[in-house]
Formats: structure tokens, sequence, C-alpha cells
């Protein structure tokens, strides 16, 4: 009889938790990829720099949603870039959702090893090969467990700007979007356990050349989050293009470049995503819809050419002047999601926000791909200041492509 009544206690327990819950559960994990010893670190095109010390330590994190059959992945690297080759290695060792499903980014860090196989001048490159297959095994391995840990839960989403001395843009200082977008997952005891921060900047207050290995702000960040109540934290780079990075200027017109103001600004960006997402309505039942597009896109940029076709990764194929890359588009609960496989321009980033049917639009910068800069034809090559960013740009017509492409999948939407 005993047994009968235990067995009757389990069954009304598990029910009211799926009459309250519903069938939407959500999962994270993390794994540290630091290497050790440590290697060089890249900021971009060129060798990269050796390093004496790390500050903080490089992750990869997964956060997995569920609800009624559709599972998706959203994955942030401590990286500058994580290319979909390497992307690819990390969805064939998962099986529990499909490919299609699993969007990789990275944090931009400026002071992490190169993912892309630059070279180094000397006839090489400094990327290190076996360094990279084990992060993309950590990848897999996080977004496995975050599917083992999957549990009831709810949904907080809100959008905000997020205030204070964070971010400007170096081009033009008012140029870039000050607005957060928050995702917390709450569990069941109405605690938060993961909290996703969408947000447009350049972590490079240390850079690539003060000999320090480090995720720069984005490790204060994770920090902040999870002592503010959070739980862990991942983070999605959003819109920093041309050139949106963290507001490092002191006092004397002089950059401050340290660990302290590393701490500061990653501090600061996560008091105000709590803030912004504190008090939002719940979503009990979030709906989840995934939808993706291949898109093939012209390399008229001769740098960039040359790179992918000489990296030991094997960027681009040998005898073609194109990319084939995806572009994502992910309903949850009132929001929409969107990637965009490089460093988008403000305004770009602006513009497709505008025109997505979200009540909440967030924008995935570095995701699915790292093809450099995105711009629209008028912005390309058309600045001194953009000279950079125009040689570190696919083509006059990358920008155009993507924004083109990207809006069919918007309009292709269903929006509940």
């Amino acid at each position: 009889m005993k047994k009968i009544r235990l067995f009757t206690f389990l069954v009304v327990s598990f029910v009211n938790v799926t009459l309250i819950y519903g069938d939407f559960r959500a999962g994270i994990a993390v794994r540290k990829v630091t290497p050790s010893p440590l290697l060089p670190v890249s900021g971009g095109v060129g060798p990269s720099n050796s390093v004496s010390q790390k500050r903080g330590d490089l992750s990869v994190r997964a956060l997995v949603l569920e609800n009624r059959g559709t599972r998706v992945a959203f994955v942030s690297t401590d990286f500058l870039g994580f290319p979909n080759v390497l992307g690819d290695r990390v969805r064939k060792q998962v099986d529990s959702i499909p490919a299609t499903n699993i969007m990789i980014g990275a944090t931009h860090t400026h002071s992490a090893p190169d993912c892309y196989g630059f070279p180094n001048g000397r006839g090489g490159t400094d990327a290190d090969l076996d360094y990279l297959d084990y992060v993309c095994n950590m990848a897999a391995e996080a977004i496995n467990e975050a599917v083992a840990v999957l549990q009831p839960a709810s949904l907080r989403i809100a959008t905000g700007k997020a205030n204070g001395k964070i971010a400007y843009n170096y081009y033009a200082p008012q140029l870039y979007d000050p607005r957060c977008s928050v995702m917390q997952a709450i569990g069941v005891d109405g605690k938060p356990f993961a909290t996703l921060v969408n947000y447009a900047i350049h972590p490079e207050v240390l850079g690539a050349s003060h000999g320090t290995l480090s995720p720069d702000l984005i490790g204060p960040l994770y920090e902040r989050l999870d002592a503010g109540g959070g739980g862990r934290g991942i983070f999605m780079n959003g819109a920093l293009g041309g050139m949106v990075t963290a507001d490092v200027r002191g006092p004397d017109g002089n950059d401050v470049q340290t660990w302290e103001e590393c701490r500061r600004i990653g501090y600061l960006l996560a008091d105000e995503a709590l803030r912004i997402v504190g008090g939002s309505a719940v979503q009990k039942e979030p709906g989840i819809r995934c939808l993706w597009r291949d898109v093939t896109l012209p390399v008229d940029s001769p740098m960039l050419l040359a790179i992918m076709k000489n990296s030991p990764l094997r960027l681009a194929k040998p005898n073609e002047k194109t990319i084939t890359t995806r572009v994502n588009l992910v309903s949850v609960g009132d929001a929409q999601i969107l990637t965009i496989p490089g460093e988008a321009l403000p305004n770009i980033g602006y513009y497709l926000k505008r025109n997505m049917k979200g009540r909440h639009n967030l924008l995935f910068g570095l995701t699915n791909d790292a093809l450099g800069y995105i711009l629209t034809k008028e912005d390309w090559n058309s600045f001194e200041r953009y000279d950079y960013i125009t040689r570190t740009c696919l083509g006059e017509r990358t920008g155009e492509i993507l924004v083109r492409e990207s809006l069919r999948l918007v309009n292709k939407a269903t929006f509940k």
C-alpha cells in the first residue's frame, strides 16, 4: 500500500510540474578551454602575439532550449571568431539536435588563440590545430551536457538601453546600438539558472599586444551575472562592426587597458542586463521555431581570399571565389533572433531589427561563421576611416546579399 501511495504521489508531482511549465525546457553547460601551456593570441589578420600570463579563463558555453519536439542550441566561444568549418566539427559530435539548429558564435575577444589560420609572415600560421580540435570537442561536450541537464523552465525576455560607460563607436562615437537584450531561463524553484546577454561590443580592453590571454570583459560579465543571481551566463555579440568597441577612454584622453577596466565594464554590463530583465513578464510556455537559409557570398577581397585559400582549415574551396554560409532565424516566445556570420555595421543591425517581427529582436553577430566586416555598398570603400574594414570585408555586395536573404527568412516566418 505504501508503494502504491508513493507511486501516486510521484505521478501527481510530475503532472503538476507539466501543467505549470508545459513542454518548455532549458539547459546550460560550460567547458573551460584555456590552453596549457598558454598559446599566442590573435587580434586580427597577421601574426599572433606571445603571452606571459592569463586573466580569467577562456570558455565555451551552450544554452539549449526545447519545446514540443523543437530543440535549438546557442553556443558562445571565447575567440575572435569561430569559422563554420570548426562549427561543423562540433555539430558532427551532436546527435540530439539538428545541425541546422546549432548556432555557434564568438565573443570576439582579442586575447585568445587564432581560430582562422592567419598567415604569420613566415610561410605558415600560428594557429594550433590540435588545440582547435580540443576546443571543438569541448564545445560538443557542452552542448551534449546541456541536453542531458534539460529541465522544466520558463523564460524572461527583455530589451532596454544599457546605461553607463560601456561601449562607443571609435569611428563615430554615437553611431552604435546601446540596447541590450536579455533572455533568462527560470527553474521550477523560481530562480534563474541561465542568463543570455546580447549586446554589441568589441571585447578588446586588453587587446592582443599586452602579453595576456583572456576572455577580456566577458569573463567578469559571467562572474557578475552569477553573483547577481542570474545563474550561468552566455554572451552573444551584436552588430559590432565599424568600430563598436569597449569605452576605455580615460579622463586624460588615453585608453585604460587593464584587467581592472575589464572588470568595470563587464560588471556594469552584467548589472544593466540584470536590471533590464528583472521584473519582466514570465513566459511559461514560449514556443520555438527555427528557420535557416544557406547563403553564397562572392569573395572580392584579395586579402580575405588569400587567407581563406591558404588557411590549413580550408576555409574556402581552392578554385572558387565564393563562400557559402548559413543564416538562422529563431522565434522564442515573443522574441526573434537573427544570426549574422560576421561583424555587421550598426546601421545594418538597426535596419534588420526594425524589420523583424518580434516584440524583442535580437541580432547574434559572428554566429555560424566569422567572415569579417559586413558593410553596405554605400559604406564600402567610402571613407578613409573605412579603409581597414573595407579590406577585411568579403566585398561590396556582402551586406546587400545578407540583408536580402535575412529578410526573406523574416518574411517567411509565422510569428506567434
